[in-house]
């Protein structure tokens, strides 16, 4: 357990950085109490002199703190809620990019991990072509049946581990402190926000998860025949080395190279969209840090996803959720659009769906007066989430990260097309999702699954009975062991039974009615 008093020396080396930086300059004082006020006065006379930009302040500030507070900014980024759309944005566009560290010390872990000599394990090992706040990554060649192959190596930093530990053990300190004397604080649940970012590191410097994380993509999208995911080689996979198959494909950061290779960039673009929508309504796990740099086009013309750190999961509700409030816009559907949410949970049975519907109604309305290639996907989200915190909405971590995504996606097929049609674009996956899971076959579904549980109910009902006849066995016994039960309790067991059996026919009876109606309908 680190001391209160080594939180107290890195957040204050920290606030030192950030001050002189003058990322304390983005920060509106005005909500703030009086003696914050002051305090945030004092901190900007630390400020050195610079024309940077706020994103560029504050990007600079934590590159300079380290890889927690990279990673730190990359999830507040997600969290807009909290910090606020401006810088929320500005933190978009920072670049988790370090220095590499020594090829020996790359080199010596790998051999640590997986028990063996490298020479014995690649055929050649090169240099860090990529570095970032947690991991490298190495280009190599192993020996395989089918011939030489290349293979992309992740290793994770020396050490990273325990300073990423630190810090988090600090942020969480640092919350704590902070809803203890806000109720903003509390109502933002700092430290919640913290135990998320914890929970995303966490799987991050376990490099097994982000391999099992590239598997299970590469089960759901097998059939896909316009996005794939690099292989993984398990058997060169470790806590902190993760090995896959090397990706030869342009990367859609060079658009360049894209129209060297004569490909059709708004297709493209089309696919980039349709495939993340794919992996969130149809499969509910998305990759959850698509930018350009982990996008690329291999020499079939398939789109390739690297990079599997980050990933977003949605539950069948939250599937459901986002399909029928897509379709709802697309459609201008408001009503069922508002009803979604009430159904979901998300806004509490007290307020109107009349009322939240004529709020859907005001940011829907709009977008059907424009251009498509000035509909922005992901600020119709945006808008749609801080209509719904009037109406009580609690903060959804999953359908915030999806949100993030969302502007990232967008972006990057925006750069492919321009003139992208993200409503026409995403209709097809959101309709046929619909019509797949509310449509007759899904009620079909639905009903074999409601056989199932009852059908798992109902076997579990002899071993209730089982266990009853037990009790009737113990008290047999203790009848026959001449242990005397007094009239009372005697006539309380037969009462309890009485009912019991009655409660069980019941049961049974409004089991067999319900599950009548469930097939019926």
């Amino acid at each position: 357990m680190i001391p209160p008093f080594s939180h107290l020396i890195r957040l204050a080396r920290a606030g030192f950085v950030l001050a002189r930086e003058g990322v304390f300059a983005l920060i509106d004082p005005t909500p703030l109490p009086g003696a914050a006020q002051l305090g945030l006065k004092a901190l900007r006379l630390l400020e050195r002199p610079t024309s940077a930009s706020g994103a560029a302040r504050l990007s600079t500030a934590l590159g300079k703190l380290g890889p927690s507070y990279v990673k730190l900014g990359q999830f507040l980024a997600t969290r807009p809620d909290v910090v606020g759309q401006a810088i929320a944005t500005d933190l978009e566009k920072l670049q988790d990019r370090m220095p590499p560290f020594p090829q020996d010390q790359a080199e010596a872990a790998i051999e640590r991990s997986l028990g063996r000599p490298l020479h014995k394990m690649f055929a050649s090992f090169g240099p860090p072509l990529a570095a970032a706040s947690v991991a490298q990554v190495h280009r190599a060649e192993i020996d395989t049946p089918a011939g030489r192959r290349s293979v992309a190596v992740k290793v994770l930093r020396p050490g990273i581990e325990a300073d990423l530990r630190a810090d988090i053990q600090a942020f969480f300190f640092a919350a704590r402190m902070a809803e203890r004397m806000s109720a903003e604080a509390r109502r933002l649940r700092f430290e919640e926000v913290v135990a998320t970012l914890a929970r995303s590191v966490t799987v991050e410097m376990d490099l097994r998860l982000e391999a099992a994380a590239a598997s299970e993509m590469a089960d759901n999208v097998k059939d896909d025949t316009d996005f794939r995911v690099p292989t993984v080689e398990w058997d060169l996979t470790a806590h902190n080395v993760l090995t896959t198959e090397w990706i030869d494909g342009t990367p859609l950061s060079d658009r360049a190279a894209l129209e060297r290779r004569g490909l059709d960039l708004p297709v493209l673009g089309r696919t980039v969209i349709q495939s993340f929508l794919r992996h969130a309504v149809r499969d509910g796990f998305f990759h959850a840090d698509m930018h350009p740099g982990n996008l690329f086009v291999d020499d079939a013309g398939r789109l390739v996803a690297v990079d599997f750190g980050i990933m977003g999961r949605l539950t069948e509700k939250e599937r459901r959720f986002l399909a029928e409030i897509l379709y709802g816009f697309i459609s201008r559907n408001y009503r069922r659009t508002a009803e979604v949410h009430f159904e979901a949970g998300y806004v509490p049975g007290h307020h109107s769906v009349e009322a939240f519907m004529q709020a859907v109604r005001a940011i829907g309305e709009p977008i059907h007066n424009r251009n498509a290639e000035d509909i922005s996907m992901a600020k119709l989200l945006t808008l749609l989430f801080e209509v719904t915190a009037l109406f009580d909405m609690k903060t959804r971590p999953e359908l915030l990260l999806l949100q993030k995504t969302m502007v990232v996606v967008e972006g990057v097929g925006r750069m492919l097309d321009p003139k992208l049609d993200m409503w026409r674009t995403s209709e097809p996956v959101v309709r046929t999702w619909l019509e797949r899971h509310l449509g007759p076959a899904g009620r079909v579904e639905g009903a074999v699954e409601g056989v199932g549980e009852v059908g798992r109910f109902l076997g579990g009902v002899p071993g209730l009975l089982g266990r009853g006849a037990r009790i009737a066995e113990q008290l047999d016994r203790a009848t026959r062991d001449g242990i005397v039960l007094s009239p009372e309790t005697v006539a309380g067991i037969g009462d309890a039974e009485r009912r019991r059996a009655r409660g069980t026919t019941i049961a049974l009876w409004v089991i067999a009615a319900l599950l009548f109606l469930h097939l019926w309908r």
